[in-house]
């Protein structure tokens, strides 16, 4: 399977303009999570995860608390999820998950980034099919069996284990997260994980190799990077070692 997890494009925080978007992007997640499961992290697995990945990418705590508090309101948006699936340059494979309010402008966005950068807008089920949706955690170390046996002993379905440059990178089912989670903190208290995220993983990469491809993939995945309700963008396009 390889790592990945990395071609993912990450959204880190690098200007005034991206730690913005990514502010929003944390906020409406973390009210989508406490309002439909509860305000308590303690009560709300899905709440406590998305503190820690939010904290994690440097979010304030002001931003963290003032989207917990609004979903207290009961009133405030009204968010859905949509996920759009199609061909980016190069002729990888390209999921597009957003939460939106409105979403015909959400559509009209997407599709503007497709239509702008030589991709292709498919529809339902077009790509999703050759991408796993998996748990992935990955954290300094290097005995693959010893974290085997931590999991098979806590009765987890484990779909892969590698060891590459002193990380460890573990692959499950997406319902085995908590599992995962709560198996390897079990055994090691003071682990801390690189990544703890549940990703979609392509089954099969793509290379991208041309220099011209390479420079419209990477204003492609910027243009879906801008649109303000697109959340996660996850490809299969492998590119050169920089």
């Amino acid at each position: 399977m390889g790592r990945a997890y990395q071609n993912r494009k990450e959204s880190m925080a690098k200007t005034a303009g991206q730690k913005t978007r990514l502010y929003s992007r944390y906020g409406k997640e973390l009210y989508v999570c406490a309002k439909n499961g509860g305000f308590d992290p303690d009560g709300n697995l899905a709440l406590r995860q998305m503190i820690s990945k939010a904290k994690k990418d440097q979010v304030p705590a002001h931003v963290i608390e003032r989207a917990i508090e609004k979903a207290k309101g009961g009133g405030g948006e009204d968010y859905e999820t949509a996920r759009y699936e199609g061909f980016g340059p190069g002729g990888c494979m390209v999921i597009v998950d957003c939460l939106t309010d409105n979403g015909k402008r959400t559509f009209t966005e997407v599709r503007q980034a497709f239509v702008k950068n030589d991709a292709k807008l498919g529809g339902p089920g077009t790509v999703g099919h050759m991408f796993d949706h998996q748990a992935v955690f990955a954290f300094k170390g290097d005995d693959e069996e010893a974290v085997l046996e931590t999991l098979m002993m806590a009765d987890v379905d484990v779909t892969d284990i590698e060891v590459e440059d002193g990380i460890v990178s573990v692959f499950a089912p997406h319902t085995e997260f908590f599992k995962v989670k709560t198996a390897l903190t079990d055994e090691n208290a003071e682990l801390e994980f690189e990544v703890e995220e549940i990703s979609f993983i392509p089954q099969t990469m793509t290379d991208v190799t041309d220099p011209e491809v390479i420079e419209q993939l990477e204003k492609f995945l910027a243009a879906l990077e801008d649109c303000d309700d697109v959340q996660n963008v996850y490809h299969n396009a492998e590119l050169p070692a920089a």
